[in-house]
């Protein structure tokens, strides 16, 4: 049986239209209708797990953030910013550690190096190609990686196993903030969400001949999107889902508490204007993966009254329409916030790595097993 929701997304995929306000809700949790003003985010049931800290406060290094996982060669990798006092001021640079189990971590070590004077970096994730491992990051002069005279780029370091350390590789796209790292859709390419210095939205594709060889298609011109609106697109999220259909979830800065969608259905060729969903978020960056069970989660900050004090995590069967939210149970012995998560799945279990307060990097582990019991989804036939 097809979901009631599901059914005119059916049909208008089979009449070959689709726009972003036609698709199902993004958000339909039981008993609220869609609502998201019903929701009862103190009655949300939480999801416990096991509680790391990657890599604790640091005198020199106060500022943490825009964490990222990966598991390659037998060991988890985790990078992110550091900086000395608030993020993206000069002499940010990138750090990573390593762990055998996700939870015990090394004492970090630079990845990107020093900045050169009056630049910083700021971490954009691992990239694996063609079985090299890199490390992406963001260089540009000032204070801020947005804004006039940045001399922004999205630079690569290649991981050298001979050696034990990292070394510049090249520049991917000139004028380029990425959010996450590559992925491969159907086409073959690589696939890649991109902001330029005056946050325009465009998505990258290419990445298959060369490093550097993409083309971008424009997503949101920030300027136009401003134009009898105040949405502010920043930080997109994108997947495919399995009939090829690209979706973009794009955070709003401009006061909405709502994020935006996004879709393709020529393989990112083009886009429909982004419209507001019912799905809330804090003003925060989320994280989307397709877990092997064949739901998507989605993390982020969902509750825009107290913003960044709880991160929760979502749960689709279609990849459109969630339909379970429950909070993260992260220990603190502190009021604090909870921010930029990313999410691996990894021997049945999801690590989810994010930065408390913008000074430690910390990571959750919670079972697959027990996401599914707290989702507590009726028979697939049914729901």
């Amino acid at each position: 049986m097809i979901p009631r929701s599901f059914g005119p997304f059916l049909g208008l995929l089979f009449c070959g239209i689709l726009r972003s306000e036609e698709l199902p809700p993004m958000l339909d949790l039981p008993g609220t209708g869609g609502n998201p003003a019903k929701i009862d985010y103190a009655a949300l049931p939480l999801l416990k797990g096991e509680h790391a800290v990657v890599c604790p406060y640091d005198e020199a290094w106060k500022f943490q953030l825009h964490n990222y996982l990966l598991h390659h060669d037998g060991k988890f990798w985790c990078m992110w910013s550091a900086g000395p006092v608030v993020e993206d001021v000069p002499t940010q640079h990138v750090r990573y550690a390593t762990s055998d189990d996700g939870l015990h971590w090394s004492a970090p070590k630079s990845l990107s190096g020093m900045p050169a004077e009056g630049r910083a970096f700021i971490a954009r994730d691992f990239w694996l190609r063609d079985g090299e491992l890199l490390g992406l990051a963001a260089s540009y002069r000032g204070h801020g990686a947005f804004g006039v005279d940045r001399d922004l780029k999205l630079v690569a370091f290649a991981w050298k196993q001979e050696s034990g350390a990292w070394a510049e590789k090249g520049v991917l796209y000139q004028d380029a903030i990425n959010n996450f790292s590559p992925q491969k859709i159907s086409t073959g390419e690589w696939m890649m969400t991109r902001r330029d210095a005056r946050f325009n939205v465009t998505m990258l594709f290419g990445g298959v001949k060369a490093l550097d060889d993409w083309r971008a298609v424009p997503v949101v011109d920030r300027l136009k999107a401003l134009r009898g609106s105040k949405f502010s697109p920043d930080e997109p999220v994108c997947w495919e889902q399995p009939d090829g259909t690209l979706v973009a979830a794009i955070r709003d800065n401009g006061g909405s508490g709502r994020l935006f969608r996004s879709v393709s259905q020529d393989h990112g060729q083009s886009w429909s204007d982004p419209m507001m969903t019912n799905y809330p978020n804090a003003t925060s960056k989320l994280f989307t993966l397709k877990t092997s069970r064949g739901f998507r989660v989605l993390v982020s900050n969902a509750n825009p009254a107290i913003g960044r004090r709880e991160m929760h995590l979502a749960v689709s069967r279609d990849g459109l329409t969630f339909t379970r939210l429950m909070r993260l149970d992260i220990p603190s012995p502190r009021v604090t916030t909870f921010q930029y998560p990313h999410v691996l799945e990894h021997g049945g279990c999801l690590f989810i790595a994010f930065s408390n307060k913008k000074n430690v990097t910390e990571v959750l582990k919670v079972t697959l097993a027990d996401v599914e019991k707290v989702a507590a989804f009726p028979p697939a036939a049914s729901q």
